[in-house]
């Protein structure tokens, strides 16, 4: 089923939205070579209970996952992309860290995830996986509004990725979004455009492009959760949820 909100919830959820944004940059901001990802996790779990906020996370059992998750934020490093499980690793000078954060405040969910490199180095080929995802989640969002079809936006996503030569998987994508963190529908990181579901007013969706850097091939950790790249080549994600208004697409999750 797929989910509209009334503009109440979209006032709620515009709350939602701008929490994910500063805990995002509160830890983007933090981390340094030398922080261990279970800081991250640590401080992520406090931001969130201190405002109020309930974790998307920890006790998310999917199919696809060992779970329950039973941590608080994602954290992929260098050739992990997905679904990265908090663990006793300490940053290096160069290292690519994807942070990938879903809570739900007031009953309205939200969900982000922001690629960066960590310390001083800056290897041009991460510069430009960051760049592409990056640029593919704001083609998307441009494309999107009401009456516009999910191939719209899967399309403008799909163009930028393989413009820039990078390999797209479809396994994962961008979802809808709103009581509860993934629902119908699915957004595909490529496609055709005018075909799919005509975007609606009320409508969230969260949206992520995301690329490995030689391959679509994931594989699992032995963790049963973390994914990555099958030929150990770097990787970037980035994902913003929006909401569909009268006039266009509006980002919540602002950094």
């Amino acid at each position: 089923m797929i989910e509209i909100l009334t503009p109440a919830e979209i006032h709620r959820a515009r709350r939602t939205g701008a929490l994910v944004g500063r805990i995002l940059r509160t830890l983007q901001e933090s981390t340094t070579v030398g922080t261990n990802l279970l800081d991250i996790d640590r401080r992520a779990k406090e931001m969130i209970l201190e405002a109020g906020a309930v974790s998307c996370y920890v006790d998310y059992a999917p199919s696809f996952g060992r779970g329950p998750f039973g941590h608080y934020i994602c954290t992929a490093v260098n050739d992990a992309v997905l679904h990265g499980l908090p663990h006793d690793y300490t940053l290096a000078d160069g290292d690519l860290l994807t942070l990938d954060l879903a809570v739900s405040l007031d009953g309205i969910a939200a969900d982000s995830a922001v690629s960066f490199l960590v310390g001083s180095a800056r290897p041009a080929a991460s510069v430009a996986l960051i760049d592409a995802t990056e640029r593919a989640l704001a083609a998307a969002i441009a494309a999107a509004g009401p009456g516009a079809r999910l191939g719209d936006l899967s399309a403008a996503i799909g163009s930028v990725l393989s413009d820039a030569g990078y390999p797209i998987n479809l396994e994962f994508g961008g979802h809808g979004i709103g009581s509860t963190m993934h629902q119908d529908p699915h957004v595909a990181n490529d496609g055709r455009a005018g075909r799919g579901y005509r975007l609606r007013p009320g409508l969230l969706l969260a949206l992520e492009p995301w690329v490995m850097a030689d391959t679509d091939v994931l594989v699992t950790d032995p963790d049963g959760w973390t994914l990555r790249s099958a030929t150990g080549a770097r990787t970037a994600h980035s994902e913003h949820t929006v909401a569909i208004t009268e006039d266009g697409a509006e980002i919540l999750t602002v950094r």
